[in-house]
Order: C-alpha cells, then structure tokens, then sequence
C-alpha cells in the first residue's frame, strides 16, 4: 500500500551526482526549510520521465514561488542520472534509489515494471507524486499503474498553495 495523505514522509537518504562528485540528500534534512514534491519516475532516458522532468525544469519557478523544492527520484545510478539532466536539460535534484528501497517504502514499486513489453524487472518506481510539508507530512499522494500516466499537476500545485 502506497503512502496516503496525513502519513508521516518516510525518511531516506539517497545520493545525487554534482559536480563536486556524488553526494549523499537525507528528507529529514530537507523537511522545515520549504514544502518539498518528491516525483518518482521509472527510469531515466525514456520519453514520458524526460519530458516530465524538462517541463517541470521549465517551470520550476511555479514551484519556487509556492515555497515548494521539486525531486526527482528514479531507480538508475547516479551517473546516469546526471548523464540524462546534461543531455535533456534537467534541472532538479535526481536521487539514485538505486537499491529501490524507497520505492518500496513509499509503497510505489512494480512489482514487475511492463512484463507486456518484456520489461520484468521488480522495483522500478511507478511514476507518482507526493508533497511533503515542512512538518514532513504528505499532503498530497498520487501513484500512476501506467507508466505513462503522468500525475496531475494543477492538483499538486493547488495543494502546494494551500500550505
């Protein structure tokens, strides 16, 4: 079962590739300095997560403006991950959750990702979204079954305003 609106955020910490090398983003950290919108995607270099991520790069100051920091966490390594932002444009913090472990304890892995298209690996994230208040309560959960179902934006952004 996925987190539900009122749950305390799980914590987690994963890592990030900067330019100064890997580094380690821990939620509890983050949690009290602004609202926070986790976006789980299934993996990098795919369509629908690039243009995901892109428009929400292009729109971060939405986000910005509502007190609101936007991350993006996937499955693949950080290396990859960084490979992909150069490459697309992205530019949120991406997570490695590499080991799949918040995924699972988000409650938004497959547990067998498009087995329909041959794509049978276990864990990959479902593409979903929380907001995370700065008490570090969700306030807002979406979880997508169809990887190419894209969360609804203007909800979360409604959300966001009414913090």
């Amino acid at each position: 079962m996925s987190i539900q609106v009122g749950d305390k955020a799980p914590d987690f910490t994963l890592v990030t590739k900067t330019a100064d090398g890997p580094e380690t983003v821990t939620l509890s950290d983050l949690v009290g300095s602004s609202n926070l919108v986790l976006l789980f995607v299934p993996m990098a270099f795919t369509g629908v997560c690039t243009d995901e991520f892109c428009d929400i790069t292009k729109g971060i100051s939405v986000y910005e403006d509502l007190d609101a920091k936007v991350i993006g966490i996937s499955g693949d390594n950080p290396f990859a991950q960084e490979a992909w932002a150069q490459k697309e444009g992205i530019g949120i913090t991406l997570l490695s959750d590499y080991e799949h472990d918040v995924a699972k304890a988000y409650g938004v892995a497959y547990d067998s990702f498009l087995p329909e298209a041959n794509l049978i690996m276990g864990g990959v994230a479902k593409r979903s979204a929380f907001v995370v208040d700065k008490s570090g309560v969700v306030q807002y959960a979406e979880v997508q079954d169809h990887p190419k179902d894209l969360p609804d934006f203007d909800a979360i952004q409604a959300c966001l305003k009414s913090l």
